[in-house]
């Protein structure tokens, strides 16, 4: 109840703000973490797109629309989000990730490898051994004892993204087991 009423009185501040100045990109953007904490997923998206539409230059940068986009089922604007993100975040594992689930709703499994793009350099040992393992190259148990040896953070990221991968290949039961535990975590 508490969290829900200050998340009101921010949307509120933010409402204000965005009257104030209706062509400040920021204050939309502020907004749209406000939204979210309300789920209110379309009514963010809204948000980015016009704080784009102020400032373009913001574009690649908007990753967490690619997460909303995954929550409205927009699965080609995500993965196209996900892909423009790459291109200023290069070494972001997650960002490839992400693009490759999006792109398993709209593709057959066995094309999806090819819609892994190539990262370097990424210092998470997690989400260097989730990309293998979405790669072929690594298996779940590989991913698992990463996970464990980088203690709680480790945990959270390989049940979070075996869960995600579970989704992506419609294996709702396995999803939603990693889900749960990513959540425990």
């Amino acid at each position: 109840m508490f969290f829900t009423n200050s998340s009101e009185n921010q949307l509120q501040g933010c409402n204000e703000t965005i009257r104030n100045q209706p062509n400040n990109a920021n204050a939309y953007i502020r907004r749209v973490m406000v939204y979210f904490q309300l789920a209110k997923i379309q009514e963010s998206i809204e948000d980015f797109h016009t704080a784009e539409k102020l400032d373009a230059r913001l574009t690649p940068y908007l990753w967490q629309r690619g997460l909303y986009y995954y929550n409205a089922e927009i699965f080609a604007e995500g993965a196209k989000q996900f892909e423009i993100d790459l291109t200023v975040n290069a070494q972001d594992l997650e960002g490839t990730v992400w693009r490759y689930l999006y792109t398993s709703q709209l593709s057959s499994v066995t094309e999806l490898r090819n819609y892994l793009l190539p990262v370097k350099n990424d210092p998470r040992k997690i989400m260097r051994s989730v990309y293998d393992f979405f790669s072929g190259i690594w298996t779940h148990n590989d991913v698992l004892n990463i996970g464990k040896s980088e203690g709680l953070k480790g945990n959270l990221y390989s049940h979070l993204y075996f869960g995600l991968y579970y989704e992506s290949e419609c294996n709702l039961e396995l999803a939603q087991e990693y889900i749960m535990q990513a959540a425990d975590n």
